[in-house]
């Protein structure tokens, strides 16, 4: 029963401590999903002709609409990002939610970006996991 218990605790040191670097990339990855999300809505309210707007897409908006969203979102998650690598609790529930809402408006962003948008869903994914798993009260 020790053998398994010291087991367990080992794992889990292991998996703390791998979530714990995990989280401070997360606040790293943050602030790099904000200023990507930000260049995407600049880029959007530009009205660069890369953008590409799909005729029957169902949640279409006008691609300014789309900027200034991810303009404000973008900004959102980077001041987040700067207050989870400071260590503030409250940046930890706020990154989780600014994360869910980023893939979100990345996934209707789809049509118009497919390449980042899909690189930012899988950066999203990395940061919840990251804060969900890091228990701070360990270090």
């Amino acid at each position: 029963m020790t053998d398994q218990t010291a087991t367990h605790q080992a794992e889990n040191t292991v998996k703390q401590g791998f979530a714990a670097g995990a989280s401070i990339a997360a606040a790293v990855l943050l602030m790099t999903v904000g200023i990507l999300q930000l260049f995407q809505g600049i880029s959007a309210v530009a009205k660069d002709t890369v953008l590409v707007v799909g005729p029957e897409y169902t949640y279409q908006f006008n691609v300014t609409t789309w900027g200034w969203i991810h303009i404000v979102v973008g900004i959102l998650i980077a001041l987040t990002g700067l207050a989870l690598l400071s260590g503030a609790t409250w940046a930890r529930v706020t990154a989780i939610v600014l994360a869910a809402l980023s893939i979100i408006a990345n996934f209707l962003w789809l049509p118009y970006y497919p390449l980042w948008s899909i690189l930012i869903i899988a950066l999203d994914v990395v940061v919840i996991w990251a804060v969900t798993t890091w228990d701070n009260d360990r270090y």
